[in-house]
C-alpha cells in the first residue's frame, strides 16, 4: 500500500485542528445553554405528570399550566434561597461547591418530602381571604398570577445577584392579584405590616446574634493563651446549643404537621437534644484537636464538621417550611379544579409535593452556584468560625423570634447574619489597630483605619434594596398578570 504524501498528512492535520477548534467552540457556545435547557426539560416534564394525573376532568389543562408555574416556582426558589444554607460553608472552605449542591439537594428534598406540611393556607399567611373573591375561577386565576409573579420576581432577582425572601415574593403576588380580584379590602393588611417589620427585624436580630457568638468565640477562644484547651472546653458548648437549637426549630416545622407541638415542649426537646449532643461532642473534640498547634489557624478543623451538619440541617428546615410557597398556590388551584369551591386549607397531593421538592433542588443544582459564591464570599471573609456563628445565628434567632411573636424571614437572617459578622470585624480590627498603635504610640489615623473594611458595601445596597421593593414589585407584576390572564379567558 502506498504512503501518503507528507503534504497530504499537512493537510490533514490541519482539517483535524479545525474540527477540533469547531468543537470547542460549539462547547463553549452550548454550555451556557446546558442548564437552561434542563430546567425547560422538568418544567415540562411537571406539565405532563400533570396532564397525566388529571386525564380528561374538566379544567385539566388549567392544572397542567398550573404546573409549570409551580415547577417554575420551585426552581427559582432553589436557585435564590438555598445560598443562605450553604454559602457560609462553601465561603469558609468547609465544603466544596460541588459537595455543597449534593449535601443541600439531598437534605432539601428530604426536607420537603417528610416534614413538608401536607395541609397548608391556600394563600400564604393568611394575606387574602378565600370568601372574598367571588368565585373559584377568578380564585385560581388570582393564585396563577401570584404564582408566577412571584417566580420572575425570584428569576430576576437571582439574575441581580439579591438573595430575597420567597415568601415574601408569593406574599406580595398574592396582594397584587387580590387587590384586583376582590378589592382592598380582601387582604389582611396587618398581616402585611408584620411583614414589613420583619424587613428590619430579622436582619438586625440575626446580624447582632451572629456577631454576640463571633465576639465570645474571640474572647474565650480565639485569643486566650491556651487556645486548644478553650476549644475543648467551649465547642462542645456552641455544638450543644446548635444542636438544641435545630431541634427545637425542627420540631416546630416538623412535627408540628404531625401533632401540636407547643413552645415549651419545642424547648424541652431543644434542651435534651443539646445536653445529648454536648456530651457526645467532648470526647469527639478532644480526639480532633490532639497534635493541634497552638494556632488560631488550627481551630478552624474543630468547627468544620460541625459548620457541614449546621447547613445540612438549615437546608433539611428549609425544604420542610418554604416548599409550600412553591406547592401551596398550586394544591389550591388543585382542589378548586377538583371540588369548584374555595377553602381555606387545602391537603397536598403527593405529585404535587414531588413537583415541588425537586423543583428546588434542581434549580440548586442548575443555577444555586452563582449566588452561594455571592453569600459565602463576595459580602465578607467567612471563615470556619465566622461561618458556624451565622448559622447558629439563624437557628437561635428563629426560636427567639418564635418565643417572642415576631415576625422574621430565614433569608434575612442569614444574610443578616453575614453582615453583622462582617461589621464586627471592622470594629473588631480597628480597636484592635488602635490599642497596639497606642501602646507602641503610633495612633493609626482615622483615614488608614476607614480603609480597612472587611464588608462590601455595594452589595449592602443591592440586597436591602431587593428586600424592600420584593412585596411591592411581586405585587404590581401580579396585578399586571392577573389583568392579562382575565382579558385572555374571556
Amino acid at each position: 500500500m502506498a504512503t501518503p504524501p507528507v503534504n497530504q498528512w499537512k493537510t490533514l492535520d490541519k482539517d483535524l485542528k479545525r474540527i477540533g477548534r469547531l468543537e470547542e467552540a460549539t462547547q463553549f457556545v452550548a454550555r451556557p445553554l446546558v442548564a437552561p435547557g434542563l430546567a425547560i426539560a422538568f418544567i415540562v416534564l411537571a406539565g405532563v405528570v400533570a396532564g397525566l394525573v388529571m386525564g380528561a376532568q374538566p379544567g385539566h389543562l388549567i392544572v397542567v399550566a398550573a404546573a409549570v408555574i409551580g415547577a417554575y416556582m420551585a426552581l427559582n426558589i432553589g436557585a435564590n434561597d438555598v445560598a443562605n444554607n450553604m454559602g457560609p460553608a462553601v465561603g469558609a472552605n468547609a465544603l466544596t461547591l460541588g459537595g455543597a449542591l449534593i449535601i443541600a439537594a439531598v437534605f432539601e428534598t428530604a426536607g420537603a418530602l417528610i416534614a413538608g406540611g401536607d395541609v397548608v393556607k391556600t394563600v400564604s399567611t393568611g394575606i387574602l381571604a378565600p370568601g372574598a373573591v367571588s368565585d373559584s375561577a377568578h380564585f385560581i386565576w388570582a393564585m396563577m398570577a401570584a404564582l408566577l409573579a412571584a417566580a420572575l420576581w425570584l428569576h430576576l432577582a437571582t439574575w441581580l445577584g439579591a438573595p430575597v425572601s420567597t415568601t415574601h415574593s408569593i406574599v406580595g403576588g398574592v396582594v397584587g392579584a387580590g387587590v384586583v380580584a376582590a378589592g382592598v379590602g380582601a387582604v389582611n393588611w396587618g398581616a402585611l405590616g408584620s411583614i414589613a417589620l420583619s424587613w428590619v427585624i430579622s436582619p438586625v436580630l440575626g446580624g447582632v446574634v451572629a456577631a454576640a457568638f463571633l465576639a465570645f468565640i474571640k474572647a474565650r477562644i480565639m485569643y486566650v493563651e491556651d487556645k486548644i484547651a478553650a476549644a475543648r472546653l467551649w465547642v462542645p458548648v456552641l455544638i450543644g446549643i446548635m444542636a438544641g437549637a435545630f431541634a427545637a426549630y425542627l420540631a416546630i416545622k416538623g412535627l408540628n404537621k404531625l401533632f401540636h407541638v407547643s413552645l415549651g415542649l419545642a424547648t424541652l426537646i431543644g434542651l435534651a437534644t443539646g445536653v445529648l449532643c454536648w456530651a457526645a461532642s467532648v470526647p469527639l473534640i478532644r480526639h480532633q484537636s490532639e497534635g493541634l498547634e497552638n494556632r488560631k489557624r488550627s481551630l478552624r478543623k474543630l468547627f468544620s464538621l460541625p459548620l457541614v451538619a449546621s447547613a445540612a440541617l438549615l437546608s433539611f428546615a428549609h425544604g420542610a417550611n418554604d416548599v409550600a410557597n412553591a406547592v401551596g398556590p398550586l394544591a389550591a388551584i388543585v382542589h378548586s379544579v377538583e371540588v369548584g369551591d374555595i377553602a381555606s386549607t387545602v391537603g397536598i397531593p403527593v405529585w404535587v409535593m414531588v413537583v415541588g421538592a425537586l423543583g428546588i433542588s434542581v434549580g440548586l443544582m442548575l443555577f444555586g452556584p452563582k449566588l452561594i459564591r455571592l453569600v459565602g464570599s463576595e459580602i465578607t471573609k467567612l471563615n470556619p468560625m465566622r461561618a458556624y456563628c451565622v448559622a447558629l445565628s439563624a437557628a437561635v434567632t428563629v426560636i427567639v423570634a418564635s418565643w417572642l411573636g415576631l415576625p422574621v424571614s430565614s433569608t434575612h437572617i442569614a444574610v443578616g447574619a453575614i453582615f453583622g459578622v462582617g461589621f464586627y470585624r471592622e470594629w473588631h480590627a480597628e480597636r484592635r489597630a488602635r490599642m497596639l498603635g497606642l501602646q507602641k504610640g503610633k495612633p493609626v489615623p482615622p483615614e488608614e483605619r476607614s480603609r480597612r473594611r472587611l464588608v462590601r458595601r455595594s452589595h449592602m445596597l443591592t440586597v436591602a434594596a431587593a428586600w424592600i421593593v420584593t412585596v411591592p414589585a411581586s405585587a404590581g407584576l401580579s396585578a399586571l398578570l392577573y389583568l392579562l390572564m382575565i382579558a385572555f379567558a374571556r
